[in-house]
């Protein structure tokens, strides 16, 4: 009995460790924004705007100055900046919690051709990384799976939820492929020379994803009773209903995912990471190809690219008439999803202009996920899924956030790190 009700508290304890901030009751009632300068994120903005909504949707988009009867609680936001809720693409919040514990890590399975695996399942709406985005304005994100050839299936998530079947925007909403590179490095630590060099075994490994779908398509279309799961959860790619992530790097390679896809009939595509890929914007525009890019606070993969390289390649396709995302994907991702202003802020910086730096992770990414119909700007009819800040919430020194809605319920924005500086900011006074 003493060992049983030790396990209980146990687990109690634990509970009360990951578990996030209680999300927030549906909206009741209706609230009146008025007095901010409003960043509708399609690249307008209203001075002085006037921003209702009630039942989580956006009923009224406008100027403060228009005589119109404010609608339930109205917040005086003057001097204040308001948002769309930031979307971060191709990110991993909720499949891992602790790397060292294996039970917490779902961010990929065994296996190598993995469409059916599904990432939402796997989604932990109560992780505190999750709670640890909203801070910043990260309401929503797209949570998607790693490792194998094909990784699996993501989902859209907003990040205020009980669980997975809460949080979910969109089901299933891609496909995730890592195409492979067509040069490989030695392994320096096997003493091999780790420059540079034709792949051999790149056709191979490009034939092997061509049959493989060549297979998906014939069994999709065959209408077989006898189940065959990867197969099976292809169909969207074929149909149309579901986009293909394709990640990769190259000029070559980017070329290639491109054209096997449309011979497989698959023409719903964005490219991820896609270093290269202003190589050959010609080719993603003509195929309406959107790129999501990685963050920029890193170093170029070639010793012959300009020192900033990686800071405007955000402008550079935006200028030659390419759909550009901002994507997570790299090193400690989970940690700096919540820093997808400041990366597009740095972006805004290196030459792109400051609005269109806001539709990277407003307007734009909505539309690459393709859930622009409700989300991703502030637009009458659409959900009310937005924050105030006291100032530009692409600079982290005056990104204070003081009001944040997700489908028009008043979000906590509370996490482990504001508890922890209010616990020590109080202890420190005392002293």
């Amino acid at each position: 009995m003493k060992n049983i009700i030790k396990i209980v508290l146990f687990f109690a304890f634990v509970g009360n460790i990951v578990a996030q901030q209680t999300p927030a009751s549906k909206q009741t009632t209706a609230f009146s924004i008025e007095g901010a300068t409003a960043h509708l994120g399609n690249g307008q903005v209203i001075e002085n705007s006037l921003i209702m909504f009630a039942d989580g949707k956006i009923t009224f988009v406008g100027s403060a100055m228009m005589k119109i009867a404010r609608m339930g609680t109205i917040i005086n936001a003057t001097g204040k900046h308001i948002y769309p809720g930031f979307i971060a693409l191709d990110a991993t919040l909720g499949l891992v919690e602790i790397d060292a514990v294996k039970a917490s890590d779902d961010e990929s399975e065994i296996g190598i051709m993995n469409p059916h695996v599904r990432s939402l399942i796997a989604y932990n709406a109560e992780s505190k990384l999750v709670e640890s985005m909203r801070p910043n304005g990260v309401l929503m994100a797209q949570i998607v799976p790693r490792g194998g050839t094909i990784s699996g299936t993501s989902s859209v998530v907003q990040m205020d939820a009980w669980n997975w079947e809460d949080a979910v925007i969109k089901v299933d909403d891609a496909i995730h492929l890592n195409w492979p590179g067509s040069f490989t490095s030695g392994r320096w630590w096997l003493g091999e020379d780790p420059a540079l060099k034709p792949n051999p075994e790149y056709p191979k490994n490009v034939d092997k994803i061509k049959s493989f779908l060549t297979d998906a398509k014939q069994y999709v279309a065959s209408k077989s009773d006898k189940m065959h799961l990867p197969f099976a959860a292809t169909k969207g790619l074929f149909d149309g209903s579901q986009k293909f992530f394709i990640h990769v790097n190259g000029e070559k390679e980017i070329t290639d995912a491109i054209t096997m896809s449309k011979e497989m009939g698959i023409h719903n595509l964005v490219i991820v990471r896609g270093e290269g890929a202003e190589k050959v914007t010609d080719l993603l525009v003509k195929n309406n190809v959107p790129v999501i890019i990685n963050r920029p606070h890193r170093n170029s993969n070639s010793e012959d690219d300009a020192y900033d390289e990686t800071y405007t390649i955000a402008k550079r396709l935006i200028d030659k008439g390419v759909l550009v995302g901002l994507g997570m994907e790299g090193q400690m991702d989970r940690m700096n999803t919540r820093n997808l202003p400041f990366y597009a802020g740095t972006f805004a910086a290196f030459g792109l202009e400051k609005e269109k730096a806001v539709q990277l992770i407003t307007g734009d990414a909505a539309k690459i996920l393709g859930i622009d119909a409700f989300a991703g700007t502030l637009e009458v009819g659409k959900d009310a899924t937005l924050f105030i800040s006291e100032g530009d919430a692409l600079d982290m020194r005056t990104n204070q956030i003081s009001e944040a809605y997700i489908q028009g319920r008043k979000i906590s924005l509370e996490s482990h790190q504001t508890t922890l500086w209010k616990r020590y900011a109080e202890k420190f006074k005392s002293e």
